[in-house]
């Protein structure tokens, strides 16, 4: 049996493009925590994108999604649309990556989320 390697696909690209562009425009506005945390978004984005691009549909719509949320912030209009903030788009890459099975790609990895048992344990995962 023949089995074809494909290289990235044409929405892989786009994606990651989407990313990348994003990252950036962020990179001139922030500093700091909040710089690192948006170059985290990426680099799981990133990831993300590449590991699903042979993937279902559904998977790769869980990762659209996620890219989208991170890339397009919206403009504030009074208190009925808020300017998305990065914690958000971190809970969305986060819930995407547990649910594609990616644990890796966690932005905040499970450990530093989880307080430390007595003993400096980490609790049992």
């Amino acid at each position: 049996m023949f089995v074809e390697e494909r290289g990235p696909t044409p929405g892989t690209d786009v994606l990651i493009r989407k990313v990348e562009g994003h990252l950036t425009a962020l990179r001139t506005s922030l500093r700091g925590p909040e710089l690192e945390l948006a170059e985290r978004l990426a680099d799981s984005l990133r990831e993300l994108v590449v590991s699903t691009a042979q993937a279902s549909a559904a998977d790769r719509g869980q990762v659209r999604v996620a890219v989208h949320y991170f890339v397009l912030r919206r403009e504030s209009r009074g208190k009925l649309l808020p300017v998305r903030s990065l914690a958000v788009a971190q809970r969305v890459v986060d819930k995407v990556a547990l649910q594609l099975g990616r644990p890796d790609l966690l932005v905040e990895p499970r450990w530093a989320l989880t307080p430390a048992l007595p003993g400096g344990e980490a609790p049992p995962g």
